[in-house]
This record gives structure tokens, sequence and C-alpha cells, in this order.
């Protein structure tokens, strides 16, 4: 990789975290984890899935990783945009606000959730 930046979406997070089947795909946008941009909401998922799934001393240590990148929080003017590509294709609140941060930081989302999969300014991996 190089310089540019990105949004991993939150299974791009989990997969390369957990050395999931797409891990090998998303290894190479954390080779620089300052040039991530990650929104709050986003830092709420991870945490959530891993207390869940794993126990929250592996979600702490998670979100620390993430606060390597640049990190966004919602505020009014994301939170509208979010709301209009929201309508526009039909996503789901958490969705929506992390395509609207990768729109509003103007960087490509990498994702395998298929919510994402047409939509522009998108690198999708299918599970298959």
């Amino acid at each position: 990789m190089n310089n540019k930046y990105y949004l991993i979406d939150t299974c791009g997070w989990i997969e390369w975290f957990m050395d999931d089947v797409l891990a090998e795909q998303f290894s190479p946008y954390f080779q620089q984890l300052p040039n991530i941009i990650v929104p709050t909401v986003l830092q709420y998922e991870l945490y959530k899935w891993v207390c869940r799934e794993r126990d929250i001393d592996t979600a702490q240590v998670l979100i620390e990783l993430t606060k390597q990148g640049k990190i966004v929080v919602l505020d009014t003017d994301l939170a509208l945009l979010a709301a209009k590509l929201a309508t526009q294709y039909q996503l789901s609140v958490a969705d929506a606000l992390i395509y609207a941060t990768a729109q509003q930081e103007k960087v490509e989302l990498i994702t395998s959730d298929n919510h994402f999969s047409d939509l522009p300014n998108v690198c999708y991996f299918p599970k298959s």
C-alpha cells in the first residue's frame, strides 16, 4: 500500500483481527494503521461484536488498535449526509454512517458487507 487513506468497514476489521477467511484480502490495508479512517460508530460495532463473540479484554485490544487511525466523530453534517445516503441506498443507520464517513473523507470503503457491494467508491471482497 502507499500513503493513501482508506476506511475499512467493521467486517474487514473482524476478518483481519480474527484471522478469518478474508484476512489475507484485508491485511494489506492494515499495513499503515494511521492511514485508516475510523468512524466512532465502527468502534461501537467492533466493541459490541468482540465483547459478544470473545471477551472484553480482546475488545479493548482491538479498540486500542482503532485509535491508531484517524478517528472521525459523528457531527451534524455527517449525520445529515448519512441520512441522505441511507435513503438513497436503503442502508441501515450504522452502514449509512460508515459509508457517509468514507464519502465525507473522500476515501474508498473496503468491505465484505454485501450492503455496500454496488455502491460507488467501494472495494468489495465477496465472502463466497
